[in-house]
């Protein structure tokens, strides 16, 4: 029979492709790592990887099997956290993932009142986009993510926070603008700029105006807001920021002007774990600290 051993090495070197880095990040050498995939091989009956002096790839077979490894040591995984959370649920690490429009704008600010409620637990943050902080939620890199809806997220368990509406940034030359969101973006057809694919921020935004939006956007996608609000200042347009982001002072020293949104639809701000996570009290306790100070701000 197989070990758990051999089967992180399988996912190890599935993930990398490579025996020298899969054997680091198993804190092995590569004679061990290569040799306990042999041995599972020799096990299972079935060749798992193809060799050759320049690279390493997965077999079909190898692939399935590295699939059904993953969730394997997932579980495996839940059972130490369970048994960890049942002596002391409140305390030990925590690594929450969060989307770049979210993340910076709301944790930095919340974390004396995440420290307070939660002293036993020491948080460690990574900020990826939506769809690989789920993916890494659910291969176990990440105990809970913080996201905006709407979002397909599966079967994962969701705990909605607060919805987040909008501001229009523009030029500091043009204008005060007058009137509601819908009537004053009539004005800019061709000049609104917002992300590039990838940020569900982009989705986001086209959806606080379903329908009115799409066909004036200008071709400029940006990688961040700090680089839409860079071109707004120099006047090549406008874009729509989170008013949490406002809130938290994006916009810092540059020259743009901002006029609220409220007639907008807002984006909905959750948190997200594994259904049936041994630390669920941890992410309600989580929740509640993140709703209380969203509405103190």
């Amino acid at each position: 029979m197989f070990t758990l051993r051999q089967i992180r090495f399988l996912v190890a070197l599935a993930d990398h492709l490579s025996f020298s880095q899969a054997a680091e990040a198993c804190f092995v050498t590569q004679p061990t790592l290569s040799s306990g995939i042999k041995e599972l091989e020799a096990i299972l009956g079935l060749q798992l990887f193809e060799r050759t002096k320049r690279s390493v790839m997965l077999t079909p077979n190898g692939a399935e099997i590295a699939d059904r490894a993953r969730r394997l040591l997932l579980d495996a995984e839940e059972i130490t956290v369970l048994a960890a959370a049942h002596r002391n649920p409140f305390k030990g690490d925590l690594r929450l993932g969060a989307i770049p429009t979210i993340g910076p704008y709301l944790i930095p600010h919340a974390l004396p009142a995440i420290r307070s409620a939660l002293p036993g637990i020491k948080l460690f943050l990574r900020e990826e986009m939506t769809e690989p902080l789920i993916e890494g939620l659910m291969t176990g890199r990440l105990d809970v993510i913080l996201i905006a809806l709407p979002f397909d997220t599966g079967n994962l368990h969701i705990q909605p926070l607060f919805e987040d509406g909008y501001h229009l940034a523009y030029p500091p030359d043009w204008p005060a603008l007058a009137g509601t969101g819908a009537h004053v973006l009539e004005q800019f057809k061709g000049q609104l700029m917002l992300l590039e694919k990838g940020h569900c921020l982009q989705r986001h935004a086209l959806a606080a105006y379903p329908g009115q939006l799409a066909k004036g956007l200008n071709d400029f996608a940006a990688t961040s807001l700090n680089t839409l609000i860079a071109m707004v200042s120099e006047g090549l347009g406008v874009t729509l920021l989170p008013d949490l982001a406002v809130r938290a002072g994006v916009a810092g020293d540059n020259a743009v002007r901002l006029t609220p949104l409220p007639d907008a639809c807002p984006r909905q701000v959750v948190l997200a774990w594994r259904p049936g996570s041994a630390r669920a009290a941890v992410f309600e306790k989580l929740s509640d600290v993140l709703r209380r100070h969203r509405k103190m701000d």
